[in-house]
């Protein structure tokens, strides 16, 4: 068995980090603790609570920004749409289920709503001046207000 040192799973973590999380959970389910390397895992725990906030705040927006669409361009509406806010809010749901990263998703609403706008133009070449300038969506409104079918509605 090759002795696993926080030294060794360091250069390990830098050349294979699927190897490094293996090792490190193997490390933590056996108790020995001392020979985790607690550097790599502090910044790879932290990274990961990164890339799931980051990940709340980029599904919000394309969810913002397929609502909008839905709202403003009733003649377009299609079901890859219609699809599009599904998937986003299934999503969304099983991330949000952390009582953390729900709290985040409130927290950057404004931004999501930001960058859905500009999505939202970039797709559809509609003036961004017809969007109102804050988000006219609660969080729970994004996340579950069923769509009209009416295109006049």
């Amino acid at each position: 068995m090759v002795q696993r040192t926080p030294q060794a799973l360091a250069v390990l973590y830098e050349a294979d980090e699927t190897a490094w999380l293996e090792a490190t959970a193997d490390l933590v389910r056996a108790g020995t603790l001392e020979h985790v390397d607690t550097n790599s895992l502090a910044e790879y725990l932290t990274d990961m609570a990164r890339r799931d906030r980051r990940e709340v705040t980029s599904r919000l927006a394309v969810l913002i920004a397929h609502l909008l669409k839905w709202r403003y361009q009733p003649s377009h509406r299609s079901g890859s749409w219609r699809v599009t806010v599904e998937v986003q809010r299934q999503e969304l749901a099983d991330l949000l289920e952390s009582g953390v990263l729900e709290n985040h998703a409130a927290e950057v609403l404004a931004k999501a709503y930001a960058n859905g706008v500009r999505q939202a133009v970039a797709e559809t070449g509609l003036d961004g001046s017809i969007f109102p300038e804050d988000s006219p969506f609660s969080l729970d409104e994004v996340l579950s207000t069923p769509l009209e079918t009416d295109p006049d509605q």
